[in-house]
């Protein structure tokens, strides 16, 4: 591979998924370094004044200031394009960066966003609280019902946006008919992919225009160091996105983006086996809890739809005990191997009360509606030994009595 081979798509494009997570986006200075080499620098100096206003105008080629390009970062991003089959992509400092850039962007006030209701607990307040502050109105659905995405439809409707699977609940989206519904009116769709990442589910397969991610989560997949991203074409982020994020400044330092470069050599690897473990857990335990939501199991109402998007279902997925919140306490504090921790992607197996932590900032009758109830449990299951994680969970649950 030359040096700059990484970011030559006429032959990038044709390497398969895990090789691009590799070696996509691969540049190597004139030193040849085998691993992408780390630049922390804040700014460039130029040979000549007239460089300088060159690339400021956008007549040259080159590096000005790392709010607006780091080689880095650049690699980084040429890498989750390529992978999520994307024409541009632009990372952000963290997960919520990434979502909220990807909304206010392109929102203006007297515009209307419609959003699924089963969503993570900050993306929803982007949507209950922080849109309406600057005159945008939002309807919130149930983004499993394909006729209630319809009904929202508003003259001034701009942005459909949803996770799939959605956190905690595992909603699925059916994203091929949201997606052909959107782009007939002229709708802007922005999928949260961040449960399945580009290995295990690419939504632009089904016509999404705007996906963005946490790569904090499974993309990292080692619980380091916080990132976001956002991919579309190259017209939506150049000329929408990146006014925005030039002058706002929610940026991706460089040595996160290099920890998460890492992170995607082996993400493919770590999802399928994650999700390989996540299956064997869940129906184990199956059984053993009140209701199941694990999309990959038959048990799931949408468990043919997921497939049908997906690959594998993500290391990650909800159950809910009939003791309520006493009980999911006390199951929490009877684990002896799975962390209690709000995280998720990670590899290792995490365990958290979404009512009491990630979806606590959601208004009671939202959480009720959305479906997070007091019994409800989330899991991320981990690289560990699967039969020691059911092990772990098996004694919690006999000591909570089920």
């Amino acid at each position: 591979m030359k040096k700059t081979t990484g970011f030559d798509r006429s032959k990038t494009r044709n390497w398969h998924p895990a090789t691009q997570a590799v070696r996509g986006g691969t540049w190597r200075s004139e030193h040849g370094e085998t691993s992408e080499a780390l630049f922390l620098t804040s700014g460039y100096t130029y040979d000549n004044a007239e460089e300088v206003a060159a690339r400021f105008a956008g007549e040259e080629q080159g590096m000005t200031y790392s709010r607006l390009q780091n080689p880095t970062v650049a690699m980084l991003e040429e890498r989750i394009a390529l992978m999520e089959g994307a024409e541009a992509c632009r990372t952000q400092a963290t997960g919520m960066a990434a979502m909220t850039t990807a909304l206010l962007c392109q929102l203006s006030a007297g515009d209307h966003i419609v959003a699924a209701k089963a969503a993570f607990g900050s993306c929803r307040w982007l949507v209950d609280h922080l849109c309406p502050r600057f005159g945008i109105e939002t309807t919130v659905i149930d983004g499993r019902d394909n006729d209630a995405w319809e009904k929202a439809i508003k003259p001034n409707t701009k942005v459909f946006f949803f996770e799939t699977p959605a956190n905690p609940t595992m909603d699925i989206v059916d994203m091929k008919h949201v997606c052909a519904l959107a782009k007939a009116h002229g709708i802007t769709t922005v999928v949260d992919n961040a449960f399945a990442t580009a290995v295990l589910q690419r939504p632009m397969d089904f016509g999404a225009d705007v996906v963005a991610y946490s790569a904090t989560k499974l993309m990292e997949g080692q619980g380091r160091v916080l990132a976001g991203a956002v991919c579309g074409t190259e017209k939506f982020i150049n000329d929408v996105l990146l006014p925005f994020q030039r002058n706002t400044g929610p940026n991706l330092s460089p040595f996160n983006a290099w920890v998460v470069l890492k992170g995607l050599e082996t993400l493919d690897l770590r999802a399928r086996r994650q999700s390989e473990n996540a299956l064997a857990v869940g129906k184990a335990i199956e059984g053993r809890v009140k209701r199941m939501l694990h999309p990959g199991l038959a048990s799931h109402p949408q468990h043919n739809l997921a497939l049908s998007q997906s690959s594998a279902c993500g290391p990650i997925f909800s159950f809910v005990l009939d003791g309520g919140r006493e009980q999911a306490m006390a199951f929490l504090n009877a684990l002896e191997l799975v962390d209690i921790s709000n995280n998720i992607g990670d590899s290792r197996s995490l365990c958290c009360h979404p009512w009491s932590t990630t979806h606590y900032g959601v208004s009671e009758e939202a959480r009720i509606d959305m479906g997070v109830v007091e019994g409800m449990l989330r899991i991320n299951i981990g690289l560990e030994d699967p039969r020691d994680v059911i092990a772990d969970l098996d004694q919690a649950l006999t000591k909570v009595g089920l």
